[in-house]
């Protein structure tokens, strides 16, 4: 999953970039409301860490921007913990509210229920046939027995796992895998898909020649 972090207090951008990093997120990151909204404009990413007190363009202006051109989810993060501020940041179109200082697993929490409630799933466990994903704990088993995945292979499961049943193109999957930092290579998902496969079964995930990949069961 891709997150974007808008926020320009320099220490708490970087333990918040290092942290959901630490957590397997792909993450970009924007001082600035201007160049954040045009990071979250040019990308798809699965949700958004928005601070309210940025320079130049402000967090409300930033989301009632946003909204005008997508719905990704929007968690809004600010010193203010009066009620008029929350219901302003709920009624212009933010998805939740999280006052600083906040806990990280809170945060962590908060970010992975927005992801699911975005794609229709409401449990944090995936069950497809004999395989059990535990979003919160990043894990895999199947028929109960622990699968080592690298964080990369997780990433790409869960992400088909989240789109079950839907047709996700290999563009969709270096746009939620990957941040701005790295480079891209032609075949890595491929590489990684095949390795799925043979932990977990060829008949997991299905090849749409030309197209990309989905999980059919």
């Amino acid at each position: 999953m891709r997150i974007l972090v808008i926020e320009d207090e320099p220490r708490l951008q970087r333990n918040l970039v290092r942290a959901l990093q630490e957590e397997g997120y792909a993450v970009d990151a924007s001082p600035e409301g201007a160049e954040g909204l045009g990071k979250a404009r040019h990308c798809d990413y699965d949700a958004i860490l928005l601070d309210v007190m940025l320079p130049g363009m402000n967090g409300w202006e930033v989301l009632k921007e946003l909204r005008r051109h997508k719905a990704t989810p929007v968690l809004m993060l600010t010193a203010c913990d009066s009620t008029d501020d929350r219901v302003r940041g709920l009624d212009e179109g933010a998805d939740d509210y999280l006052v600083k200082p906040f806990d990280l697993p809170e945060l962590f929490a908060r970010l992975r229920a927005l992801i699911r409630r975005t794609v229709g799933r409401s449990s944090s466990t995936l069950q497809i046939g004999e395989i059990t994903i535990a979003c919160q704990a990043r894990t895999v088993r199947r028929n109960g027995q622990p699968i080592a995945l690298t964080a990369r292979e997780y990433a790409i499961l869960e992400y088909l796992a989240l789109h079950r049943k839907e047709l996700v193109t290999r563009t969709q999957l270096y746009e939620h895998i990957l941040d701005e930092q790295d480079d891209t290579l032609s075949n890595l998902v491929d590489v990684h898909v095949f390795s799925l496969r043979k932990k977990l079964g060829h008949e997991l995930i299905v090849t749409r020649r030309g197209q990309g990949y989905s999980i059919d069961q």
